[in-house]
């Protein structure tokens, strides 16, 4: 089977898989597909899938570059990139962080799609609260001292009321 071929029943494999899944998604172009991941802390993550000559790329958005704690953040990526599968935490030139992956387009099949899939929206997911506790508590903290100067409502901040709530002063 040459390289074309070899390529084009990857994108039929995903095709089939993402038709199967009932998932949101879009083919942009013949390969490259964009998928919609539901979560629960992270409500979606969108995930693409590039069939690309030798390999798939796989690439999700997680969060925007963190506003401070910059070392922690990083070494708490890298210490989870030790136990994932198909992708890695990575942080594009904007310093914005994202699950990348690669794999030979010969291991693509719908079971396989489907791993790769759970593992980026589960990664994604399981680590949202916490790389914005590391890299966004300065914010979250001014945005909950703001809406409850307004009466607003703080229920979206509720997983991260142990950064919040400050004691009384004497």
């Amino acid at each position: 089977m040459n390289d074309h071929d070899v390529a084009a029943r990857a994108a039929a494999e995903i095709r089939s898989a993402l038709a199967a899944s009932e998932l949101e998604h879009t083919e942009f172009r013949p390969g490259v597909f964009e998928v919609t991941l539901p979560g629960t802390r992270k409500l979606t993550t969108t995930c693409r899938l590039e069939v690309g000559d030798h390999a798939l790329g796989i690439h999700a958005f997680v969060a925007r570059r963190p506003d401070e704690n910059h070392e922690a953040v990083y070494r708490w990526m890298l210490e989870r990139n030790l136990r994932m599968y198909a992708v890695a935490f990575a942080v594009d030139s904007a310093g914005d962080i994202y699950l990348d992956g690669r794999m030979p387009l010969h291991a693509v099949d719908a079971d396989e799609i489907d791993r790769i899939l759970g593992s980026v929206l589960t990664y994604s997911d399981d680590s949202f609260n916490t790389l914005l506790e590391l890299g966004f508590a300065t914010s979250i903290k001014r945005e909950w001292d703001w809406r409850i100067s307004r009466g607003e409502s703080t229920r979206n901040l509720e997983a991260f009321r142990h950064l919040l709530e400050r004691e009384p002063s004497d």
